[in-house]
């Protein structure tokens, strides 16, 4: 529980920060992600609690801890051993309607992140589809759509 406790700290310390956080600050709350693994449904709570309760400004910088988690725990354990990815799945359309709270700005970057994830084969198409056209009927009802091919 000491590990899931640093890793509440490290994460909940950027609530003082300022977008954009930094690359040095996203690797450790990863670093304390990946030492938490044998606890990892408290991870996501924790993670998905955090993009729930910020301010909408680190919305999307919450979104980016979930990517690096999970991708940073696919590169060292594999797909078939990645607990975090289907952990995150379960909350996934709650989670993302969270994020979609973030200022307009970054709306196109959640975008960018699902395209990424298609691309890269993170998350399975019928998994991505509805979020992705979430984000898109997220972007029409404020009149801001800018979904484009390879974006």
């Amino acid at each position: 529980m000491e590990a899931v406790n640093a890793f509440n700290m490290e994460l909940f310390s950027m609530i003082d920060m300022k977008p954009p956080i930094s690359r040095a600050k996203m690797m450790s709350v990863t670093k304390s992600a990946i030492k938490a693994i044998k606890l990892y449904k408290h991870v996501v709570q924790i993670v998905e609690k955090f993009i729930k309760k910020c301010k909408p400004e680190l919305k999307v910088p919450g979104l980016y801890v979930v990517d690096s988690i999970v991708r940073q725990s696919r590169h060292q354990f594999g797909v078939e051993k990645d607990v975090f990815g289907p952990r995150f799945l379960k909350n996934f359309t709650d989670t993302f309607q969270n994020l979609f709270l973030c200022p307009e700005d970054d709306k196109n970057k959640i975008l960018r992140v699902l395209n990424l994830w298609q691309k890269n084969g993170v998350f399975e198409m019928n998994i991505l589809q509805p979020l992705m056209d979430m984000a898109t009927s997220v972007f029409e009802n404020v009149g801001v759509c800018q979904r484009e091919e390879g974006f």
